[in-house]
């Protein structure tokens, strides 16, 4: 007996390493030292800093996978993977440095992982930061025949006296949206619920759509690193900022808000896209519902003085990015109010 008849296969992982070379290599920043193989990964911390403070964030992508299995196209998640925690170490103002992820699988395919590290690499040229190394763990009797699940790593730097922490917030300024590319990587146990009460398949197309419902779902979250990075460069003062993930906007928005502070928001200032309000339809789920678990066309705020919101909105539009703004921050307790 063998560790390959005990359902492990070294070649195999021999063979997704050599895949993975180039799209590694794609990542790579000035400050990477050494390459892809070792027992870790090195990286040089850029110099120009005064008082440079690290920031670390992790995330997963959740049962989004199960419908990246069930339709065997696995390289949008791989950008899900790297946005989630991009985007939430964007959120202090930090530059995203480098990334690490950690697959675990019932048997290692190297073609399909590969596919998902292409969506890796994507993720991270997008959020200029490097893909320093990763994991693969063959788990036999674990996870079930061609399932995987994903974890990743990001770390990121901010000048310490430039850290976004809310407190710079004050009442009357503005709540900023940017558009979302759809459900992105949240509440997918619901999406799966509505599909299959509702006895749907991932290749049905409903009239309010223009693509079927896999290609809609799998579209992956919107990477916000290089349009909220430039801005701050170039000297927008921008006072806090929050992701919109799980938990929506209600759950996500006060966090970057001071405890006597809350938002006041108005949703006739933006589109839901269409895929809302066909979960909703499909699922008979209540408007709070909705707003409780997606987040609703709004994929990630930025909160700004009132003079300053015409000039950041209009910022946004050389990004492809829709920006607009969606509400105001007010005395209270942390609530959001209007939804």
């Amino acid at each position: 007996m063998d560790y390959r008849e005990a359902g492990v296969d070294v070649q195999a992982g021999r063979t997704f390493v050599n895949n993975i070379k180039d799209l590694v290599a794609q990542t790579a920043r000035p400050e990477v030292l050494g390459g892809l193989g070792g027992f870790n990964g090195l990286f040089q911390l850029p110099t120009g800093y005064q008082e440079p403070v690290l920031v670390a964030g992790t995330d997963g992508v959740g049962t989004k996978l199960k419908l990246a299995q069930a339709l065997n196209q696995h390289d949008t998640v791989g950008i899900d993977l790297v946005a989630m925690c991009v985007n939430d170490v964007l959120t202090c103002g930090a530059e995203p440095l480098f990334f690490l992820d950690y697959a675990a699988t019932s048997h290692l395919e190297p073609d399909q992982l590969t596919q998902v590290v292409a969506g890796i690499s994507a993720g991270c040229q997008q959020a200029g930061c490097a893909l320093l190394g990763g994991e693969t763990a063959e788990m036999p009797g674990f996870y079930q025949p061609q399932e995987y699940d994903l974890a990743g790593f990001c770390v990121g730097l901010v000048e310490k006296a430039k850290i976004l922490d809310g407190s710079q917030v004050q009442v009357g300024d503005v709540v900023v949206g940017l558009a979302s590319q759809g459900v992105h990587s949240n509440g997918f146990s619901l999406v799966r619920k509505i599909v299959a009460d509702g006895g749907f398949g991932w290749n049905d197309r409903p009239e309010l759509l223009t693509k079927s419902l896999g290609e809609m779902l799998l579209t992956p979250t919107q990477i916000y690193v290089e349009p909220v990075l430039e801005a701050l460069r170039s000297g927008f003062a921008i006072h806090s900022m929050a992701h919109i993930t799980g938990g929506g906007l209600p759950e996500n928005l006060p966090r970057c808000l001071q405890k006597n502070q809350a938002a006041h928001l108005d949703p006739g200032t933006w589109t839901v896209p269409p895929i809302f309000t066909w979960l909703s339809t499909a699922g008979h789920v209540s408007r709070e519902a909705m707003f409780d678990t997606f987040n609703m066309g709004i994929g990630y705020v930025l909160v700004v003085s009132a003079d300053m919101a015409p000039e950041l909105v209009t910022w946004f539009e050389q990004y492809g990015i829709w920006a607009g703004a969606i509400g105001s921050v007010t005395e209270g307790t942390q609530t959001i109010t209007g939804l």
